[in-house]
């Protein structure tokens, strides 16, 4: 990702990438030390680990800046305290995905299911990934559950249904139901449907390259750099957030 990141700035005319570094004790070719990048830098784009993004946004907070977009997974509610507490100093962009097509879909789903009553419209998420993704659902299919499930209203762990084996029995009203594949090379696909007796509308992205992500970080980051210190999310940079 960070290679990704790095040709997605040099292929920007109105961008300039002034550093590359990576996580403490990690060194490289034409790497420059975390103290020197954030001295350079308007804005840090950081796709590391959980425990290098918290360093780094303690670090930024402490100084006054730059602006972040951190964008490593797996972070636990300890470190995204963390995070919270320095965007009180600086402006930081922080999600799990940054397809500019996926935080779309996540709006429109959003909206979709506000409009759309549970009582006629059965919500249900499929998503597909190559063989060697570990966790399930994808992380990005629960970000569109809990999307749907903001719509409503409601919260997602009280209406997910992730398995269905067996005999079930019939489908409870407001339910937001899973279902995924594992296979071959699949980069990412998401399907969002809304099952009325009448008519299916469906709400679907597919990724076809991983550049897709550096395109949204260096959206949020143009975005992100004249902002005011806070924690922010792509449905801010992509003004989903404001129209409510």
């Amino acid at each position: 990702m960070g290679r990704a990141v790095a040709a997605m700035v040099e292929s920007q005319p109105d961008l300039a990438l002034v550093a590359r570094f990576d996580r403490p004790g990690v060194a490289g070719d034409s790497l420059v030390s975390q103290e020197k990048a954030l001295e350079a830098a308007e804005v840090v784009i950081d796709f590391t680990t959980p425990e290098a993004s918290v360093a780094l946004a303690r670090m930024a907070a402490g100084r006054g800046g730059p602006a972040l977009v951190i964008g490593a997974t797996g972070l636990q509610p300890a470190q995204l305290a963390a995070i919270g507490e320095a965007a009180r100093a600086v402006a930081i962009v922080q999600t799990g995905n940054f397809s500019l097509g996926v935080n779309i879909l996540a709006g429109l789903v959003r909206r979709a299911a506000r409009l759309l009553p549970p009582e006629a419209y059965d919500i249900e998420i499929f998503e597909a990934h190559h063989r060697h993704k570990v966790d399930s659902p994808s992380g990005t299919a629960l970000m569109l559950g809990r999307a749907a499930a903001d719509g409503r209203g409601v919260d997602l762990d009280d209406v997910a249904v992730r398995a269905r084996d067996g005999i079930t029995g019939e489908r409870r009203a407001g339910d937001i139901g899973f279902s995924v594949m594992r296979g071959g090379g699949i980069v990412g696909e998401h399907r969002v449907s809304f099952a009325a007796e009448e008519e299916v509308l469906t709400l679907s992205h597919t990724g076809i390259d991983r550049s897709l992500f550096a395109r949204g970080a260096v959206t949020a980051a143009r975005w992100t750099r004249d902002r005011p210190p806070g924690l922010y999310d792509m449905q801010d940079v992509l003004g989903f957030s404001e129209e409510g």
